[in-house]
């Protein structure tokens, strides 16, 4: 039986593709961890930014190392890199073995025994793959698992280039949904972290109407979901039904990631984004009354083309003024063939990465102010672990989410369940992290 590696690179919705091409791969190959254990090698790629393809890029080239001390072993590259650039991949890059687009990985296991006699394989076709029926191995904590709602994106905004790779924005339907997330409870999952592109486009396409609040419903209703956790929510579309329903709801947390990518309204429409300034602090003003206790996550664009230094200190000042809990600072990067790339006022990359660390600098400020507002609070914690380096467990709040926000180190006087929940009296903190003790200690 052919051993099989997985690496999988980028966002959470690229790991949930990398988590249904491991349950194709099971059982008809051995699934390893180490690739130099492995027969064949696959990385699932990125190629959102310049950032991401670089690291796709050294993945690659460090995987096909591994082919020098092994002449039989065999390199796959799939995901969105694999998408956008399959002839240079090819091309380029010999000790690829195959090439296999978004639309094509639930092919992945005759592709690897294609493999045996063929090489320089290439599969990146443009139809819309069902992926409903394929079966899924996560690689997160078993407490914890991504809902995967929809796929693709239609907003086109000017610098990004997931339309053309992902395609238009197809909605899951609702029962296969629910399903899932059912499948997952009877797993263990407490905590469901609803993503798409876009999660609040759910539902036009397949029901005529915005119907995000309504899934949530009936999720709501699964046994042994406790938390359920809502990214990529665009700021035009946070009705009032959606905001209600969260407030309503207690085991939807009350955290919502918005992206609004800027706040300067000439640099929001060269941007095709869908809101203005206005708006973005209507939305974020009606959340915080409706839900006083409510976490908003955002991302930011620094250096878009065109912008000046004036429209900078504007979006600085707004980060100070909104004080978002939990804020990440994208520079931004010129992919080609997006009608941002072709702007006029295109900065150079030093000018952009300075930009980027002066808003970031003005979030560290905002986000030490809000930790230390915490001290002296009991927080509710998902236990993740023990770290041995500061000889504490640490853990998530409502507030943070996996992998992109802070944690909560703590102490106890017997070992907590790792996937439980524990009440922490916080005592410090630092600029992103909240430090205690569990009740009873």
């Amino acid at each position: 039986m052919k051993k099989v590696s997985v690496v999988s690179l980028g966002c959470s919705k690229n790991l949930v593709d990398s988590e249904q091409m491991l349950g194709l791969i099971d059982g008809r190959f051995e699934l390893v961890e180490n690739e130099a254990d492995a027969d064949i090698m696959i990385v699932n790629t990125c190629a959102f930014i310049e950032s991401a393809k670089q690291e796709s890029i050294d993945c690659i080239l460090a995987l096909a190392e591994e082919k020098k001390s092994d002449k039989n072993k065999k390199l796959i590259v799939t995901g969105c890199m694999a998408q956008r650039y399959k002839d240079e991949i090819l091309r380029e890059m010999p000790e690829v073995d195959a090439v296999v687009g978004v639309n094509d990985y639930d092919k992945i296991a005759d592709i690897i025994d294609g493999l045996e006699n063929n090489n320089n394989i290439a599969i990146c076709g443009c139809e819309y793959m069902e992926a409903d029926s394929l079966p899924r191995i996560r690689t997160t904590p078993n407490y914890t698992a991504f809902l995967k709602i929809a796929e693709g994106c239609d907003n086109c905004c000017t610098y990004c280039v997931i339309p053309s790779i992902r395609g238009r924005y197809r909605s899951r339907r609702e029962e296969d949904i629910v399903s899932e997330a059912e499948k997952m409870a009877a797993d263990g999952v407490r905590e469901l972290i609803v993503i798409a592109q876009d999660t609040t486009r759910y539902g036009m396409d397949l029901y005529g109407e915005y119907t995000l609040p309504r899934l949530l419903k009936k999720l709501c209703k699964i046994d042994g979901i406790e938390w359920i956790r809502l990214h990529y929510c665009y700021p035009e579309l946070v009705t009032d039904e959606l905001i209600d329903t969260v407030a309503s709801e207690p085991k939807i947390c009350n955290y919502m990631d918005i992206p609004i990518q800027h706040c300067n309204d000439e640099i929001l429409k060269k941007m095709g984004r869908r809101t203005n300034k206005a708006q973005i602090v209507s939305v974020i003003e009606k959340l915080r009354e409706k839900i006083p206790d409510v976490v908003i996550r955002t991302s930011l664009i620094a250096g878009f083309p065109g912008e000046s230094e004036e429209q900078l200190d504007e979006l600085e000042q707004f980060i100070r003024d909104m004080k978002f809990d939990r804020l990440g600072v994208f520079a931004y990067s010129q992919e080609e063939g997006t009608p941002a790339a072709a702007l006029g006022g295109q900065l150079d990359e030093q000018t952009k990465t300075d930009r980027q660390e002066q808003l970031m600098f003005a979030q560290l400020d905002v986000s030490e102010e809000l930790c230390q507002n915490k001290i002296g609070t009991v927080q509710r914690v998902l236990t993740e672990g023990y770290d041995s380096f500061v000889k504490m467990y640490y853990g998530r709040t409502y507030a943070d989410s996996v992998e992109v926000d802070g944690k909560v180190f703590f102490t106890a006087a017997q070992p907590p369940e790792i996937g439980g929940f524990a009440d922490v009296l916080i005592n410090d903190s630092d600029e992103y992290d909240l430090f205690g003790e569990a009740s009873g200690s």
